[in-house]
């Protein structure tokens, strides 16, 4: 069976950034205060967030600028306090800007942010692991379609704050994303049991979806791009409800999801996170 290869996404971040733009040029003065599905944070907070995305990846990657150590980082949660504490202050700072200005600050910043990752060898090791994949090392064409899930999601909770979801449900934007927050899949299921040959089929619905596949080959789950073992458990969700799944968002899972077969192994995919938490 045949492992899925890598994802290329540079080239989507200026189409993302250009709907992102043009979107945040619409709104009213009430839609950018607008609550999101991110607890902590409106409409403009989420804005200033990809700007800081944009900021903070020039600096730190492209230029090698680290303005603060983040102290002695024991494990993965010690990182995402850290992070945590990073977006939070930056999100405070940001409240003093006009909405006017964060849109001029995202369209200077958007390009070099896009210029750098498109000079980035994709086969490389990337600076950042993709940690949520349960990696130590990454290379750097998986960091990238890490941070378009980072950059995507964020765009699309603004838009469902604002009523304007479907710019980016084509597949062309949307099935990066999905098939980027699959590359969890076996970390997550490491420690499932399952026995030699079996096969888990999980299904995303809409136009920008597909079929993923984990297979057992006696030690361990595997992904891989097909099957023709009929699974012993399939999950169908519906694409809207998928990357609020994979992103920490409350989902009314029993109405949304559909898992036929073995439940328990199906049950486990509605834990899975594709973001730092």
């Amino acid at each position: 069976m045949k492992s899925p290869g890598p994802i290329f996404t540079s080239h989507l971040f200026p189409i993302l950034d250009a709907k992102l733009i043009e979107l945040l040029s619409s709104l009213s003065p009430s839609d950018w205060e607008k609550q999101t599905i991110a607890p902590l944070w409106k409409v403009k907070d989420i804005a200033a967030h990809l700007l800081d995305t944009n900021l903070r990846a020039v600096s730190m990657l492209r230029d090698n600028y680290q303005d603060e150590s983040p102290g002695v980082i024991h494990g993965y949660q010690d990182l995402v306090s850290y992070l945590n504490r990073l977006n939070a202050d930056w999100v405070t700072a940001m409240k003093r800007l006009s909405t006017k200005v964060l849109i001029e600050l995202l369209e200077i910043t958007g390009p070099p942010y896009c210029d750098y990752l498109k000079s980035l060898d994709p086969f490389e090791k990337a600076k950042f692991s993709v940690a949520w994949a349960g990696e130590d090392e990454s290379y750097n064409w998986f960091h990238i379609a890490r941070d378009y899930t980072e950059k995507w999601h964020h765009q699309q909770q603004i838009r469902l704050a604002v009523g304007q979801e479907k710019a980016l449900y084509t597949h062309e934007l949307y099935h990066p994303h999905l098939d980027t927050s699959m590359r969890a899949l076996p970390y997550h299921y490491r420690d499932i049991t399952g026995s030699e040959g079996e096969v888990i089929q999980f299904k995303i619905k809409g136009e920008g979806g597909g079929d993923w596949y984990l297979y057992h080959h006696g030690e361990r789950w595997i992904q891989v791009v097909d099957s023709p073992i009929e699974p012993i458990c399939k999950v169908e969700i519906p694409g809207h409800i998928a990357w609020k799944l994979f992103t920490n968002e409350t989902i009314n899972f029993n109405k949304n999801v559909l898992i036929t077969g073995k439940q328990e192994l199906g049950i486990k995919l509605l834990e899975m996170k594709a973001v730092m938490m």
